[in-house]
């Protein structure tokens, strides 16, 4: 094969005269190219490094605070550093030392490196103190205190300098743990709606216990670690709850992104596929460069944690028997690519560059045009990665650890991130929307259980007909992080990198490009066994799943927002509504918030089925008049309100508690309140995953570029999985998701019931309205 050849960069041959040694001038040509990138990121990273290190000083006021130093020592002024620098002067060594007015200047420019760091670490511990005050969040809306005023002002001095992206990591404050008291007296009020008077009782009676006893000594374990970690939470969530979980991460964990609703770029699979991956790969540059701009709260100054994207590409989980881990390399030059059971490897630098879309778009075409047969045992090769965590643990250490079998491999997880261009066409158009809606999201999520890596950090799903989407496994990040990705990449596919009037990709190719390389594997029967049972256990795991996707199009957050209520508490309270009507009774509700306020802060639980909310929900069901239900639905949106700004602020529940259990766990002390905590199932599980990047999308001149966002699976056996988000300012877009064996829950069933709960808690808002417009003439 052309490209293996060119893979070597010298042969040699022995024979009789002597070793006959023949180089390859295009392939050292590659590698001193490629050495030459790979220094240039060393040195971008050492600059970002200090650049950030410094936050929110520069490297420059260096050169003041020694500037200023010299100038008040050679004005005759008093000494600057009170006898400091004499001293140091004294300290230096003499044997062959320069002159004593050389040693001065020295000893000066010693001390001002000192007194610089000193202002440093001053500046960085004000910053932290400043964005440890959470009561800004707490005030109603247009009615800011004097000390909130101040503390803006405050955060914007310390914070004016233009930040990279891991700036603040080193401001943040950490995140605090709460009382137990606090924490168990906010759950016992969180279950109240959702127990029966004797459960809760019981649950009463074993968390006093908890707390006269065991409470206080597990707590003390976590302030300890509160003090020595960077987050006390985040390092166990990531082990226990996603690395050590046996069960498939496909459907369980691993989650989904759309493409555009109404519109398809590019109906060219090669092409689309060319300029998404441009994208992804111009979005890697500036993450790696540090240009992506620190998230912050909507519309403030404050900065949240960019951890999580540190991960982001040229990552893997990395099965193993009793737990997984994460592989990260620093960096890849190609992405892996499936088509028809086969894998590719795709180099996407050549000559030192990156490859133009269209060149890209041609690699992905000779893959599509590739008519060689899978290799036996490759076809179906991705269903260990969406089965049982040990076969795939235990197959790997067997099969995959040497030779051809772990080249091919390295190949995959080490590559920037997963391609499958995929046969199927899926979008909403066609003769049935709804029903296309629905299995676009199950082929996001699955696939055919083995046409995806979902081991994979980031896999991009190009289909037939251009439509693309993205499936991302979960222990790395949350999906807001993705989110951001995923929102650059489509609009810098539409708006930036375009398309010519036939669809291709633009830019130029160079003839001389190699074909992709095959990825070799050489499969025993016995894996192939272990296979064929990973993937019927992930297709029966697949078919189990329901899915009901739709967008609500009547109103959206501007008209909510019209009746000074939160979009998201609006749509808590719809789906409250909406369950209560389908089962007659309340549920535990989980409703992600995250807590990036704090350094290596992910996610905490708000536990939106309240007391309030269940108040509300009766009385709408039990006919009370319109004025009491009015009350009673702001009674409840104000507590939801509440309850996600302490889940953002350290105050939740449920990590907390989780903490403490794993405490528990290590010391080999058993607790039936934690037990009870942390068994109860979470029969609604929600997340509203918002656009970050607005200014990317021109939703007024171009509507029609919108996205669905995305979606996860149940999490329940017997209860319903509900992502939303809002799509500008008049549309609210829903992912509903059940199992199918289960009779009690149905997606569809579901999804009608909040279209009809959106609609009358509208009316219900709107009647308030109403009765609150002034008469006019005409009605007198």
């Amino acid at each position: 094969m052309a490209e293996a050849h060119q893979a070597v960069a010298f042969q040699f041959t022995i024979t009789p005269e002597g070793i006959d040694v023949q180089l390859s001038h295009q392939a050292l040509a590659e590698v001193y190219r490629s050495g030459v990138r790979s220094w240039k990121k060393r040195l971008a990273r050492m600059k970002n490094t200090v650049l950030t290190g410094v936050y929110p000083a520069s490297p420059s006021s260096w050169l003041f605070v020694v500037t200023a130093t010299l100038a008040t020592m050679y004005m005759g002024s008093s000494d600057p550093s009170m006898g400091l620098i004499r001293k140091i002067q004294e300290h230096l060594p003499t044997s062959g030392s320069p002159s004593g007015q050389s040693q001065a200047v020295l000893s000066a420019v010693l001390f001002s490196t000192l007194l610089w760091l000193l202002l440093i670490h001053a500046m960085r511990l004000c910053l932290r103190m400043l964005l440890s005050y959470h009561g800004w969040m707490f005030q109603q809306h247009g009615k800011m205190s004097v000390t909130t005023k101040v503390w803006s002002v405050l955060v914007c001095l310390l914070s004016s300098r233009q930040p990279l992206l891991y700036s603040y990591q080193a401001s943040l404050p950490h995140l605090p743990v709460p009382a137990v008291k606090d924490t168990v007296r906010r759950y016992l009020e969180s279950v109240r709606p959702i127990m029966r008077d004797e459960e809760f009782d019981h649950i009463t009676l074993l968390a006093a216990q908890f707390l006269d006893g065991l409470g206080k000594r597990l707590q003390w374990y976590l302030k300890l670690k509160a003090l020595w970690a960077g987050n006390y939470v985040s390092d166990w969530w990531e082990e226990y709850v996603y690395l050590r979980s046996r069960t498939p991460i496909m459907v369980n964990s691993n989650y989904y992104g759309m493409d555009f609703l109404y519109v398809t770029p590019s109906s060219l699979q090669a092409a689309r596929a060319g300029n998404a991956v441009t994208a992804f790969l111009l979005y890697r540059r500036k993450l790696n460069r540090e240009e992506i701009k620190p998230s912050r709260i909507p519309g403030t100054v404050i900065p949240l944690c960019s951890a999580q994207w540190e991960r982001m590409f040229n990552s893997a989980r990395i099965p193993g028997e009793k737990t997984d881990t994460l592989q990260h390399c620093q960096d890849s030059d190609h992405v892996a690519v499936y088509h028809r059971g086969r894998y590719f490897r795709l180099p996407v630098y050549r000559a030192g560059r990156l490859l133009s879309p269209r060149e890209i778009e041609c690699q992905m075409q000779r893959i599509l045009e590739n008519q060689s047969p899978p290799s036996p045992g490759e076809e179906k090769l991705g269903a260990l990665t969406a089965g049982s965590r040990v076969p795939w643990a235990q197959v790997r250490k067997q099969f995959f650890s040497s030779g051809v079998n772990k080249r091919s491999l390295d190949c995959i997880e080490k590559a920037a991130f997963f391609v499958t261009l995929d046969d199927d066409e899926q979008g909403m158009k066609g003769d049935d929307p709804t029903g296309n809606l629905d299995r676009y999201a199950k082929s996001l999520l699955h696939g055919k259980c083995y046409d995806r890596w979902f081991d994979k950090s980031i896999s991009l799903v190009v289909y037939k007909n251009g439509k693309t989407g993205l499936n991302a496994e979960h222990s790395w990040a949350d999906a807001p992080t993705v989110a951001h990705l995923w929102e650059y990449v489509l609009a810098t596919d539409a708006f930036q990198l375009g398309y010519n009037e036939e669809g291709h990709c633009k830019g130029n190719v160079d003839p001389g490009l190699p074909p992709p390389q095959r990825l070799l594997w050489d499969i025993p029967p016995e894996c192939q066994e272990v296979v064929t049972r990973s993937l019927a256990e992930a297709q029966t795991l697949a078919c189990d799943v329901s899915f009901h996707v739709f967008p609500f199009r009547d109103f959206g957050k501007r008209l909510i927002k019209r009746h000074k209520t939160s979009p998201d508490a609006f749509v808590q309270l719809v789906l409250q509504l909406a369950y209560y009507r389908i089962r007659g009774t309340f549920c535990l509700t989980y409703e992600a918030s995250m807590t990036r306020l704090f350094r290596e802060g992910r996610t905490e639980t708000v536990r939106s089925c309240s007391a309030e909310s269940s108040k509300f929900v009766k009385a709408l069901e039990d006919g009370e008049g319109p004025e009491l239900c009015r009350r009673l639905f702001q009674l409840a949106a104000e507590k939801h309100q509440n309850l996600y700004r302490l889940a953002m602020t350290g105050s939740g529940i449920d990590r907390h508690l989780f903490c403490l259990y794993v405490v528990s766990q290590y010391l080999g002390i058993e607790s039936p309140f934690l037990s009870k905590v942390l068994s109860e199932p979470w029969r609604l599980s929600t997340s509203q995953t918002s656009v970050q990047q607005v200014e990317l999308f021109d939703l007024v001149n171009h509507p029609e570029y919108i996205s669905l966002g995305g979606g996860f699976g149940p999490v329940a056996d017997d209860g319903y999985g509900v992502s939303y988000n809002f799509s500008g300012e008049d549309m609210i877009n829903f992912h509903i998701s059940s199992k199918q064996s289960c009779a009690q829950s149905d997606s569809h069933k579901f999804g009608d019931q909040i279209k009809q709960a959106l609609l009358d808690l509208r009316d219900l808002l709107s009647e308030d309205d109403r009765t609150k417009k002034p008469a006019s003439k005409k009605d007198i």
